[in-house]
């Protein structure tokens, strides 16, 4: 195996492990036992235990940072808000469900997370609501300038995340087609 497949399998692993165990079961020894290979291995890749984490957190908070860039509108003016926003949040929650180990890190870090995690999930966060400040500025309808950007933008993230953990706790009861359903009616109420 190429030196970047191993580096990415390892990765991999790691994040599976925190995934089905937490991150306080993480151990060089785990993720040999996991991967099927030996400590010079993985010491050949990442220079101990924390700079594992730390490419883990990394690469996961750069995957997620990517989708959110590749669905979230710029601006409202461009097209109907209310089909935006709907396309956005449904691009989101596609994402979460196509790469749901990412996002469980991302949205529901586990006790024992490592303080890069925390910061890069802050980083994010005011990154995407400064990013949806701005495009819900002109408002949600015609003529109706948001009174409150900032505010407006952290309550869209706050459901909007709330709406992604439903989706990756149970996504049988929290479909993607309910939580778009009832986003559209919200939607359809503020611009009432």
């Amino acid at each position: 195996m190429r030196a970047g497949e191993r580096r990415e399998q390892l990765l991999d692993v790691t994040r599976e492990i925190v995934s089905e165990h937490g991150f306080h079961a993480i151990s060089i020894e785990a993720v040999c036992r996991s991967a099927g290979i030996t400590r010079p291995i993985v010491y050949d890749h990442f220079r101990d235990l924390g700079g594992l984490l730390e490419a883990l957190v990394d690469r996961e908070a750069a995957r997620a940072l990517a989708q959110l860039d590749a669905v979230l509108p710029d601006d409202l003016t461009e097209g109907d808000p209310r089909s935006l926003l709907l396309g956005a949040l449904g691009g989101y929650l596609e994402a979460v469900r196509s790469s749901p180990a990412t996002w469980r890190l991302v949205l529901m870090p586990q006790e024992g997370a490592p303080e890069a995690l925390h910061q890069h999930i802050t980083r994010g966060r005011a990154g995407v609501i400064a990013q949806l400040a701005r495009a819900v500025r002109p408002g949600l309808t015609a003529g109706g300038e948001a009174p409150d950007p900032e505010l407006t933008a952290r309550m869209m993230s706050a459901l909007a995340d709330e709406a992604a953990r439903l989706l990756l706790t149970d996504p049988r009861r929290y479909s993607v087609e309910r939580i778009l359903a009832h986003a559209g009616w919200i939607l359809d109420k503020l611009g009432s």
